[in-house]
């Protein structure tokens, strides 16, 4: 009758005598890293006597509970513990993850004096060689304002674990496939655009044009942080030191009148067949050059007022 009572009493021996780590190293291996808490593991867990660190995320995931941020960073929690699930197991089974809801274990949440979710928790061991040199073994709350995407999260939480947490971010595969149609498209574009580009009188334009636009004081007014008008209508700033950035596109239109009335008369008028049409071309361009060549001296005289006065004058 003894020997029967000592062979029955031997698989209850053999549950009590569990090593805590071991359990709580089983628990981890079955869920794939991640331990589902409840009120009993979780005083295994944060056993005071513990040799082993922990990060417990506590959360309220119920739909009756409508949490949203519970729901948000729990994507965020699930990317780190599964990134610490990769490393070798005798790291891993020094460091453990695991999640405790509100719903399975409401008096922890009162004991914690929690009453909001998330919160992250670090428990680090309280005995044993990663015991804190300090003696501490308290809890250390995770501060959200240092970020609650995964990289931030993971290197928090990488100084108290025994190496840390290998998280990179997922490739952006949409980043590379919209660059990859950028590309194809360019291509195909310039295909159809290459006798534009390679024309001559494309290059000419956007040299002229550019010419125009520096000449005119456009880097004048970037350097000195010039306003783009004066206000209540007024575009021209007194004095050849200052320039308003209307100026600049006025003066580029006067410039570019100029220089298209001279180049009518040099390269278009002489080329006329019929001498009545080349007659009144020279009198149409020359006039658009005079005409236009006195709008830009009655300028300077506008922007000259006061006692240095500008004293030249053609027409305007």
């Amino acid at each position: 009758m003894n020997i029967l009572l000592a062979l029955f009493s031997l698989p209850l021996a053999f549950v009590v005598a569990v090593d805590p780590l071991q359990q709580l190293t089983q628990l981890s291996d079955a869920s794939n890293g991640h331990i589902k808490l409840d009120a009993n593991t979780f005083d295994l867990l944060t056993s005071p006597q513990r040799t082993w660190s922990a990060t417990i995320q506590l959360t309220a995931l119920d739909p009756r509970r409508k949490c949203n941020p519970c729901k948000q960073f729990d994507t965020t929690w699930k990317a780190v513990s599964k990134a610490w699930s990769t490393v070798p197991k005798p790291e891993r089974d020094l460091h453990f993850f695991a999640t405790l809801d509100f719903d399975d274990a409401q008096l922890v949440f009162q004991k914690l004096g929690l009453q909001s979710a998330p919160a992250v928790y670090v428990y680090p061991a309280a005995n044993g060689p990663r015991a804190p040199t300090s003696g501490k073994s308290s809890p250390l709350k995770y501060d959200f304002s240092n970020g609650v995407d995964p990289a931030p999260l993971a290197e928090s939480l990488s100084k108290h674990t025994p190496i840390p947490i290998p998280y990179k971010d997922p490739i952006d595969w949409t980043q590379y496939i919209l660059s990859a149609f950028g590309v194809l498209a360019s291509i195909a574009l310039l295909r159809f655009t290459a006798p534009i580009v390679k024309s001559r009188w494309t290059w000419a334009i956007l040299t002229v044009g550019t010419s125009l636009i520096m000449t005119s004081g456009y880097m004048f007014t970037r350097i000195r942080g010039m306003p783009y008008n004066g206000g209540g209508g007024n575009w021209i700033a007194g004095g050849f030191q200052s320039q308003f950035g209307q100026e600049v596109n006025v003066v580029a239109g006067i410039y570019g009148l100029l220089s298209l009335s001279f180049l009518m008369l040099v390269m278009v008028v002489p080329y006329q067949s019929s001498p009545s049409r080349q007659r009144a071309q020279i009198y149409l361009w020359s006039a658009v050059f005079v005409l236009v060549y006195s709008v830009l001296v009655s300028l300077f005289r506008v922007k000259n007022r006061g006692l240095h006065w500008y004293p030249f004058k053609l027409f305007l």
